[in-house]
């Protein structure tokens, strides 16, 4: 097994610690918390950039990362709806959002084409992570609640602006899977 590969099974390891960490009732569990899930995100930055530069690009990367990515924002965002910091709805616009792009991904996969991730959809990952961070850390300091806000909508804006962007750019390649 290779260095990227194990970066993304380290990843899906961190996740549960994550959730622990952030669930702990002591002071320094958010701290701990916040930690591990920037470390788990460098992971996500990391293999790809290994992979690519020393060609070390397999079939279980290409599947495991990707999902590795999801299994962790989507961990966090619905720990952080269980502890109400943030709307239930905005994590489901997020996750459908998810759903949406992997099924484009798997029509394009049987028709042969492989879709690279877009700038929207990497300024939407960043963002959602800086969110997530943010709301982990749920510091009690002047504004902090307007600034998560506008952390929230920015992150759920993009979300959808990159999804948009996607179809448009793809939607040739649903519209090829279905025989039109």
């Amino acid at each position: 097994m290779n260095l990227p590969n194990k970066l993304t099974i380290a990843r899906v390891i961190m996740i549960p610690l994550f959730l622990i960490c952030l669930y702990l009732n002591i002071g320094c569990g958010k701290y701990i918390a916040v930690g591990i899930f920037i470390l788990a995100s460098l992971t996500d930055l990391l293999d790809g950039k290994i992979a690519r530069k020393y060609n070390l690009v397999t079939n279980f990367g290409k599947f495991m990362d990707p999902l590795a990515d999801k299994l962790l924002v989507c961990s966090a965002l619905i720990a952080l709806v269980d502890l109400e910091r943030i709307a239930a709805w905005i994590v489901i616009i997020i996750i459908a959002r998810e759903f949406i792009i992997s099924g484009f991904r798997l029509v394009a996969s049987d028709n042969g084409v492989v879709i690279a991730a877009s700038y929207w959809g990497k300024f939407k990952t960043a963002f959602q992570m800086i969110t997530i961070i943010m709301l982990v850390l749920n510091l009690s300091v002047p504004f902090m609640n307007i600034i998560n806000t506008v952390l929230i909508y920015i992150s759920l804006g993009l979300t959808v602006i990159s999804l948009i962007d996607y179809i448009a750019k793809n939607y040739k390649v649903f519209l090829e899977g279905s025989g039109k």
